[in-house]
């Protein structure tokens, strides 16, 4: 098969980022819940066995009108690109739920939802929008073990990870997404399992659909569930060429500071940054407000750490209004083009001597 040529979305993605900060979405839980919504609600007209309260990503399938107005909402605030409500939408996330039969489904919805909502804000301003499919870790890992009893144990095995992201890039592709976002990263071996079954979906269907990476910081080490490091973590999936890698979720954007930069010094590609509003209270709610959460991505602004900002946990379209008028006429990051060394990864970095 021969190679897609690289995609219009993309080019008109680097060219826009050449010229200013970007911005992505929100939060998506806390809107969901502002709804108020029942389990009827989730369930809608679907023949499922399990209680769906909760089952967020459902609601593509059985109340796009909510999620179309979220996306708006976002698209409203500034944002250049929103995700599609499928971060949950693998077989095995969905198996919670009983809803395992309805991944395609959830996932060609999910992108048709997030495409009409940037489809309708170009036509409003003529604009570019861009939709990037959001794959989510899973609540399974390839590096760790569940049983303390028995390192060696695994749930999972690689083919069968595989099989699972496979399926759920298919479905984003065919449902229209310009990218494919790997996010919340917590176990780079599931990132980069992920990062092969996008790329063979790509090819099979043909056509161009570059990759977006984004680690999760999980303790104040700067590393994630899995024990690397940002380099490492940079070193280790590089051979992929995302369009864009960064940070998501983990503290709120001071804290993120030192690993941001570390990794906007490495990464030969567009640094994508979308903290949340800070951590959450005893209550599990965020506290941090929009002006807040703004001011305090300054530093990476006056630093040019990055080149697309946004939001996670507990951000609303307030925050991502807020962070619009903040980055407004702040140059972005220039993209470095490191020396050509053979660089490799443990836990830890390892660059061999010249």
């Amino acid at each position: 098969m021969s190679k897609p040529t690289p995609s219009e979305a993309a080019a008109a993605f680097r060219a826009a980022a050449a010229e200013r900060i970007l911005i992505f979405d929100g939060g998506y839980g806390t809107e969901i819940q502002n709804h108020k919504l029942g389990e009827a609600d989730y369930r809608g007209d679907l023949t499922v066995t399990h209680d769906q309260k909760g089952n967020n990503d459902l609601l593509s399938l059985t109340r796009p009108d909510v999620i179309r107005g979220i996306h708006t909402a976002y698209l409203d605030a500034g944002a250049d690109m929103v995700e599609t409500n499928t971060f949950s939408s693998t077989s095995i996330a969905m198996a919670d739920y009983g809803c395992e039969h309805l991944v395609r489904d959830i996932n060609m919805a999910g992108a048709k939802v997030a495409r009409e909502a940037c489809d309708a804000a170009q036509a409003k301003d003529g604009r570019r929008r861009f939709v990037a499919g959001s794959i989510g870790p899973t609540n399974k890992t390839l590096s760790l073990s569940p049983d303390v009893n028995d390192p060696g144990f695994r749930e999972v095995d690689f083919d069968q990870m595989k099989a699972v992201y496979r399926e759920q890039c298919d479905a984003l592709i065919e449902g229209g997404v310009d990218f494919l976002l790997i996010e919340t990263i917590f176990d780079t071996l599931n990132a980069k399992v992920a990062a092969m079954a996008a790329q063979e979906a790509a090819e099979a269907a043909g056509k161009d659909v570059p990759i977006m990476l984004s680690f999760t910081v999980t303790d104040m080490s700067g590393r994630n569930l899995s024990g690397h490091t940002v380099e490492a973590f940079w070193h280790a999936i590089r051979h992929v060429k995302p369009i864009a890698v960064g940070l998501n979720c983990s503290f709120g954007p001071e804290t993120l500071r030192p690993y941001l930069t570390a990794l906007s010094k490495l990464a030969d590609t567009l640094i994508l940054a979308y903290p949340n509003a800070g951590l959450p209270n005893d209550l599990g709610e965020y506290d941090q407000q929009p002006h807040e959460t703004a001011d305090r991505i300054g530093p990476w602004l006056t630093e040019r750490l990055v080149n697309i900002v946004g939001g996670c946990c507990g951000t609303t379209p307030a925050h991502i209004a807020a962070m619009a008028g903040q980055i407004e006429g702040s140059p972005p990051r220039a993209i470095p083009s490191p020396e050509v060394r053979t660089r490799l990864a443990g836990l830890e970095p390892f660059t061999m001597a010249a």
